[in-house]
């Protein structure tokens, strides 16, 4: 194991944050003097579990977070100071519950099969006024905005330092754009084995709300800030990768793609259409990993937006390079999974979609043929395209009574996140918003 303490003297590293991400998405963190972190890096840091987004009470001890240095990442804009993903341990044993931990023990759940997961995110976000009431660009009022050339460089000094930053880290960003609603951007980096996308993920959340932070401005990941326009989805890119016709020893050896099939159906294999027939059998249970709050069922099956299209899907359905279904097949390499939105969980998003998309190659699931239709102008029927869950409710009842799902994340975890998942549930659908109340005032 890669000695952390060496790791920050050879960076030069003043302090480091050792961060996890809890069960709703929210990073939390230590800041520990250089000097510190060899003890930290062997117990942990402390933490009192009940004041995070954790299935815990107050009674409960110290959580201990362990670093993993294979993560450890200096901060672009604050290079003295290094980020660190850690996993954590409660009375010397590691937390089903704890995010990060369930993507590791899925991978290695696929590894002992032979597979390796390799995944990319694109990961949409609103550039807001400091208060977040608006769009912060007054200019930016296209009634269809993507790709929009003048408005993406009016941002140049965010996007760009964001560009240079994912460049001085390593992750390969190709390509920066404005998205379909006003106010919207996307910035896409180079796929990877899925803990290295998920610790990316996790990142790029607080690089790009701290470098518009800097500016005066506020980035939201929120699902669906503004009613009129399309929301901020999370597409998914998943390819599984090990030795072709050695899938039971591991993955050791030279890898290649083990979706792609140029004899198969749209260039994919047979591997790849279990995998899919899994997310297709699954996709209600997942909701609830890839859509976590009250305000991602604003975005599934929303009317059009001001762009003409809200680019989510409405129901369990999968296509060729058509974007107006859940699944996507963009090229012979790869699946796009278009449900996820913004403030989908970085990690277990990923573990998820690998437990889904395993359990459709352990049963040899088949997907059903291909729809090729414009699922927005011309909507398949419900027992063709069954709908998602219309609200987190739902989608909890759908994650509830999914067994196989359940089993393959394990029940303690399943139990653990589902609780506080459905208090807020309870809490949120109870309120009555100033709409709801001059509307019916006077019934």
């Amino acid at each position: 194991m890669t000695d952390l303490a060496s790791q920050a003297r050879e960076l030069q590293l003043r302090f480091l944050l050792i961060s996890f991400t809890d069960l709703f998405g929210i990073q939390r963190a230590k800041l520990v003097p250089a000097s510190a972190i060899a003890a930290m890096a062997r117990d942990g840091a402390g933490f009192a579990g009940f004041a995070a987004w954790l299935d815990l009470s107050p009674a409960d001890g110290d959580v201990m977070a362990i670093p993993d240095p294979a993560s450890l990442t200096p901060l672009p804009w604050q290079p003295e100071v290094g980020w660190v993903a850690a996993e954590l341990v409660l009375a010397g044993t590691p937390m089903a519950q704890c995010p990060r931990r369930l993507l590791r023990t899925q991978l290695e759940r696929a590894a002992s099969l032979g597979y390796e997961l390799r995944s990319g995110v694109e990961a949409e976000f609103f550039l807001l006024g400091a208060d977040g009431g608006g769009i912060a660009d007054p200019a930016d009022h296209q009634e269809k905005p993507c790709y929009d050339q003048l408005a993406l460089m009016r941002r140049y000094g965010l996007i760009g330092p964001l560009l240079e930053a994912m460049e001085q880290l390593g992750w390969g960003p190709y390509q920066a754009d404005h998205e379909d609603a006003n106010g919207q951007f996307e910035v896409n980096w180079t796929f990877a084995h899925a803990l290295t996308t998920a610790d990316r993920h996790a990142f790029f959340k607080v690089m790009v709300k701290t470098l518009a932070e800097q500016q005066g401005l506020k980035a939201s990941f929120m699902a669906k800030p503004f009613a009129e326009r399309t929301g901020n989805g999370c597409h998914t890119h998943l390819s599984l990768w090990g030795t072709p016709g050695n899938a039971s020893a591991g993955t050791s050896g030279a890898q290649t793609n083990l979706f792609h099939d140029p004899a198969g159906e749209l260039g994919l294999s047979v591997l790849a259409y279990q995998f899919l027939a899994g997310l297709l059998e699954h996709a209600p249970a997942l909701c609830a990993l890839t859509n976590p709050t009250v305000n991602s069922y604003r975005r599934l099956a929303a009317p059009p937006t001001t762009s003409g299209a809200t680019w989510s899907p409405a129901g369990i359905s999968y296509s060729g390079n058509n974007r107006t279904h859940m699944l996507r097949i963009p090229d012979d390499q790869r699946l796009e999974l278009r449900l996820p939105d913004g403030s989908a969980h970085p990690y277990l998003l990923q573990a998820g979609i690998l437990a889904a998309g395993l359990d459709g190659i352990e049963r040899q699931l088949q997907p059903g043929p291909r729809r090729d239709n414009d699922n927005y102008a011309a909507p398949l029927a419900p027992d063709i395209c069954p709908r998602l869950p219309a609200d987190l409710g739902e989608a909890l009842d759908a994650f509830d009574g999914d067994s196989r799902l359940r089993a393959a994340l394990g029940e303690e975890f399943c139990q653990a996140y589902g609780r506080p998942r459905r208090r807020q549930w309870l809490r949120d659908r109870g309120d009555i918003s100033d709409a709801e109340r001059l509307a019916c005032l006077d019934c």
